[in-house]
């Protein structure tokens, strides 16, 4: 590891391009930092840490919700523009043809994905000062229409400050700009965390905490294995005779990862299963008696610690279905490998092929979404049994280490390449 980190530093190019990504992520994190005008940032915290739907969000902020920066919205509204646009992809003609023109076709779409972005984040800034506003603790103020819109627009442009500092870093080729600023986002709030359980620890619990302790190295030692997990289907190719010569004949393998979908699925529920108490809090406070009790009885069922859980799990389970059906195209990759030639051995090519690469893919599929599903609610389990803070949520977790292998891989890809041009 240590003479990995050296080979790195040796290279001019390549630590350049470490430590400007290291620039990029503490401008984020200044930015973080700087609140928006007029805020009791107080009773802001009093309210986030009351709160541990809000909590969560805030902390994959990098706590910019609960210092209510002007990064305050983070990529959010990003990441469900581009979600958006990846399934119109599925609808839209213009936009599948356009997904198939490689490099150009992306660059169009992820165009397309910014502009969506503005008007998102103006909507989500509208919904958080609402929120914040209604919450009755005096955090914000009546805001004349001026007034809301300058923090909609400050708020909004530090969204795309965002997305313009991840462009940055993905143009290094160290792992994905947007990836890390979440990373950053989540990783900077862990020394406080920590802090607070230092602060308030207690000897009787240091068997909880040493089980705490495993099970966190457990869980990642376990992301690691399903992150790299894969299922090879044997593919081989028909020989073929051109004159003299013959082409083809080679044997290889179609990977299918257990967990194709990645980080996608968390951040579907995640969103989804907060959205209940999210919308309740906007009529919490309501004049209306009936409308003001649903909201609190939605506040209480979703205050469930169980109730959420089981919910938070189905929905994984489920998002991780789905938008494995998307990405993944069966029928499609059976005709390119028709097209070249290639046939799985004992499957006949077609139709028959689509439906046993589908039918694996949903065999495997089922052990990845059942573990992003436990992943998911393991800190629940957690908090709720050994009385311990986690450090990080389930999601948060897969998350980060899934950005570092990312990050890693991509470093070693950057050193390979290195070596074989001095050779």
């Amino acid at each position: 590891m240590f003479s990995k980190l050296v080979q790195i530093f040796k290279i001019k190019d390549l630590r350049n391009r470490i430590l400007f990504i290291f620039a990029i992520l503490i401008v984020f994190r200044f930015a973080a930092h700087i609140p928006v005008p007029g805020i009791d940032v107080n009773a802001l915290k009093d309210f986030f840490n009351s709160q541990a739907v809000l909590g969560l969000l805030n902390m994959m902020s990098g706590g910019a919700m609960e210092n209510f920066s002007i990064v305050a919205l983070g990529i959010g509204p990003y990441i469900t523009s581009s979600i958006i646009f990846q399934l119109l992809a599925m609808i839209v003609p213009k936009l599948e043809e356009m997904s198939k023109e490689g490099e150009v076709g992306r660059q169009k779409i992820n165009n397309y994905t910014k502009i969506l972005t503005v008007p998102l984040a103006f909507l989500q800034g509208y919904a958080m000062i609402t929120l914040l506003q209604r919450s009755g603790q005096g955090i914000i103020g009546s805001l004349s229409f001026p007034q809301m819109m300058t923090i909609m627009t400050v708020m909004t442009a530090g969204t795309i400050f965002l997305v313009w500092l991840g462009d940055l870093i993905t143009e290094k080729h160290i792992g994905n700009g947007i990836s890390l600023i979440i990373f950053a986002g989540i990783v900077s709030g862990i020394p406080q965390i920590v802090q607070q359980n230092i602060a308030t620890y207690d000897p009787s619990k240091l068997v909880n905490i040493l089980i705490f302790v495993i099970l966190t190295l457990v869980t990642v030692a376990a992301i690691v294995f399903i992150n790299e997990s894969q299922r090879n289907i044997p593919v081989s190719y028909a020989r073929q005779i051109r004159g003299h010569k013959t082409y083809g004949g080679r044997d290889t393998y179609l990977p299918l990862r257990v967990n194709q979908a990645g980080m996608i699925p968390i951040i579907f529920a995640v969103s989804l299963a907060m959205m209940p108490n999210l919308l309740a809090q906007f009529f919490v406070t309501s004049r209306v008696a009936w409308l003001a009790d649903a909201a609190q009885t939605v506040i209480n069922i979703f205050g469930n610690q169980i109730f959420y859980g089981l919910t938070y799990f189905v929905l994984v389970v489920a998002f991780t279905y789905f938008y494995t059906s998307i990405i993944f195209h069966p029928q499609q990759i059976a005709e390119n490998l028709q097209k070249q030639g290639g046939f799985v051995p004992g499957i006949r090519p077609g139709r028959h092929t689509s439906e046993y690469l589908g039918g694996v893919s949903n065999h495997i599929m089922l052990a990845g979404a059942m573990f992003l599903g436990v992943v998911a609610v393991l800190p629940l389990f957690i908090s709720g049994t050994l009385s311990i803070s986690s450090v990080i949520s389930g999601a948060s977790l897969i998350i980060v280490v899934s950005v570092v292998i990312e990050t890693v891989r991509q470093i070693n890809s950057q050193l390979t390449m290195r070596e074989y041009d001095e050779i």
